[in-house]
């Protein structure tokens, strides 16, 4: 006695089969497997690359910030080939805005930092010392080297700037150093960079003979950007 199939009544299963077997041959996605597996890798080390080479980019501007401006403090001044040049606070003031302007509004100078323009002297006694200092920025910093007017015949500065790369003023002369602290801001996130601040210094003689004075008041009620305030640009 022969049992008899019903017609059609396996054809499910050699389907499935004829599925399953297909699938174990079909290569056709490994490679979209494999990219998934990879890609928090792929994109950890892109997002990490493009974090390093921002802070690069951010530290590079500021640097150039702090260079242009004792380069261009150290020229500011009126006067002529027979008089001594006289700075004024409005050439100070102007000088701010200019670096306000060459940071950009991408790295926003004024409102994640603080630019510090010292002019550095030497004293009669032959010591060195801070005559004046002038600050803009919103970032609570204060300068590394030293503050106005701190001279006494007993606790003279020695200069500014790392001990390794410190500068002096010259007799009769002044040197216009500059120091800027930026927060930086992360590009993506903070756990790629270790980078929190960002200082840069800059250190020019003055050009031309200048009167060391005092820093005069053109109008009579030009702005003073003195190092207890903390804004901006306005």
């Amino acid at each position: 006695m022969y049992l008899r199939q019903k017609p059609g009544g396996l054809k499910p299963f050699a389907s499935v089969k004829r599925i399953l077997s297909a699938l174990a041959v079909n290569t056709s996605g490994l490679a979209l497997i494999e990219f998934a597996y990879a890609l928090p890798l792929v994109m950890g080390v892109g997002m990490y690359g493009a974090e390093i080479a921002n802070v690069a980019m951010v530290r590079m501007r500021v640097n150039q910030v702090s260079m242009h401006a004792a380069d261009n403090a150290s020229r500011i001044g009126e006067g002529s080939l027979l008089t001594q040049k006289t700075i004024y606070e409005a050439d100070i003031n102007d000088l701010f805005i200019g670096a306000d302007l060459q940071a950009g509004r991408y790295v926003d100078i004024f409102e994640n930092g603080r630019i510090i323009l010292s002019s550095l002297e030497k004293h009669s006694d032959g010591d060195q010392y801070i005559h004046w200092q002038r600050c803009k920025g919103k970032k609570a910093h204060v300068s590394s080297y030293g503050t106005e007017g701190e001279y006494a015949s007993d606790r003279p500065v020695n200069g500014m700037g790392p001990a390794s790369a410190r500068v002096t003023a010259p007799a009769d002369g002044a040197v216009i150093f500059v120091e800027v602290a930026y927060d930086y801001k992360p590009l993506i996130s903070s756990t790629f960079t270790s980078t929190r601040t960002i200082t840069t210094r800059s250190a020019f003689n003055v050009r031309d003979r200048r009167d060391l004075t005092q820093i005069y008041d053109k109008t009579g009620s030009d702005p003073v950007a003195d190092c207890d305030t903390y804004d901006g640009i306005s």
